[in-house]
C-alpha cells in the first residue's frame, strides 16, 4: 500500500494567498490540498502573480507536499452542456483557468459536467464535448481536466459510469481527462456503500481505474439514491465511517489523491480532526462537539 496522499478544500484569500493556504493544510497534518483559484460562484479572479507561488512552492517542497499531488478545482458556474451565446463564455472562461492552473505548476483541475437545463442527456453530452474540445484545441499545457462523478440532482450530467464514459470517448485529447470520484455524489446518485466495490469494478471494465486520479471523500447527509448532493462530516452521514475508510484504504484506489470536502462545524474546519480519524482508523464520536466547543 503506497503512503496515504490526503488533504481537504482550502480557502486561497489575502494576504498570503496560495503560501497561506500551504500553511493552512501543513497545520491540518496534511501532504495535499486542494483550492479554487478564486470564488467558485463568480469569474473575479486576482492575477497569478499575486498568489505568492514561488514562496508557496518552496514551502510544499520543504515539507514533501508535491505539487503534482496538489489540485485545483474549476468553478462550478461553468457549464459547456449549456453555452447560451455565439461568445461561448464558459469556453473562454474554462481556457483562462487551465492557464492559471498551468502558471501555478498544478498537474489537476477537477471540473463539474454541468447541467443540460431540460434539453435532454444526449444533446447536453455533445454539447458538453464539442465545447471540451474548443477550449482545449490550441492548448498545449499539461494541465489534466478530471470530470467529477455527480449525484444526479436536477438535469445534472455525469451522474453514472454511462455519462462520464461518453465524455471520455468523444473528447479529442484523451490524454487530458481523466475522473474525480466523489463519495457523496456516488451514494446520492444511488450506489449504496456496501456496492462500492462493485462500482470499481464496472468502472475498471468500461473506463479504467487508471482514468481516476482523485477521490473527494465526503460523508453524505442524504439516503442512497436521493440525488441532493449535501456533504456530511466523515462518518456522521448515510455512508458512515467504516464504509468511508474502506474505501479510503481500498487497495484498487492505492495511490489516488484524497480530498475531503466536508461541512464547517461552527465555522471551524474540521479537516485536522478528521485526518486523524482516517490515519488512525478510529472513527471520533464527540468531534462535532469538540469543533463547537473551539469555536466557543
Amino acid at each position: 500500500m503506497s503512503k496515504l496522499i490526503i488533504g481537504s478544500h482550502i480557502n486561497v484569500s489575502e494576504p498570503d494567498m496560495l503560501l497561506g493556504a500551504v500553511k493552512t493544510a501543513l497545520s491540518y497534518g496534511e501532504n495535499t490540498f486542494m483550492f479554487y483559484t478564486g470564488a467558485p460562484q463568480n469569474t473575479l479572479r486576482k492575477p497569478i502573480s499575486q498568489f505568492k507561488v514561488k514562496e508557496a512552492r518552496a514551502l510544499m517542497a520543504e515539507n514533501g507536499i508535491d505539487i503534482n499531488n496538489v489540485v485545483v478545482h474549476a468553478p462550478y458556474i461553468i457549464n459547456l452542456a449549456n453555452v447560451k451565446d455565439e461568445r461561448k463564455f464558459p469556453v473562454t472562461f474554462l481556457q483562462d483557468e487551465i492557464k492559471r492552473v498551468a502558471e501555478i505548476g498544478c498537474k489537476y483541475l477537477v471540473f463539474h459536467p454541468g447541467s443540460h437545463v431540460g434539453k435532454g442527456v444526449e444533446v447536453g453530452l455533445k454539447e458538453e464535448v464539442d465545447n471540451l474540445n474548443l477550449a482545449l484545441a490550441n492548448d498545449n499545457s499539461k494541465v489534466m481536466i478530471l470530470i467529477e462523478t455527480m449525484s444526479g440532482k436536477g438535469n445534472e450530467l455525469g451522474r453514472n459510469i454511462t455519462e462520464i464514459k461518453y465524455l471520455l470517448d468523444n473528447v479529442a485529447k484523451k490524454d487530458r481527462f481523466g475522473v474525480c470520484l466523489d463519495t457523496c455524489h456516488i451514494c446520492d446518485s444511488g450506489i449504496e456503500a456496501k456496492d462500492f466495490d462493485q462500482y470499481l469494478v464496472d468502472f475498471d471494465t468500461q473506463i479504467g481505474l487508471d482514468k481516476v486520479h482523485v477521490i473527494h471523500i465526503n460523508d453524505s447527509m442524504n439516503p442512497c439514491g436521493s440525488h441532493k448532493d449535501r456533504h456530511e462530516n466523515i462518518g456522521f452521514g448515510t455512508l458512515g465511517f467504516d464504509n468511508l475508510i474502506n474505501i479510503i484504504y481500498n487497495p484498487r484506489l492505492d495511490g489516488v489523491i484524497k480530498i475531503l470536502e466536508t461541512p464547517y462545524v461552527n465555522g471551524v474546519a474540521p479537516y485536522k480532526k478528521e485526518i486523524e480519524m482516517i490515519r488512525n482508523k478510529k472513527f471520533n464520536p464527540n468531534l462535532k462537539e469538540e469543533l463547537k466547543a473551539e469555536a466557543l
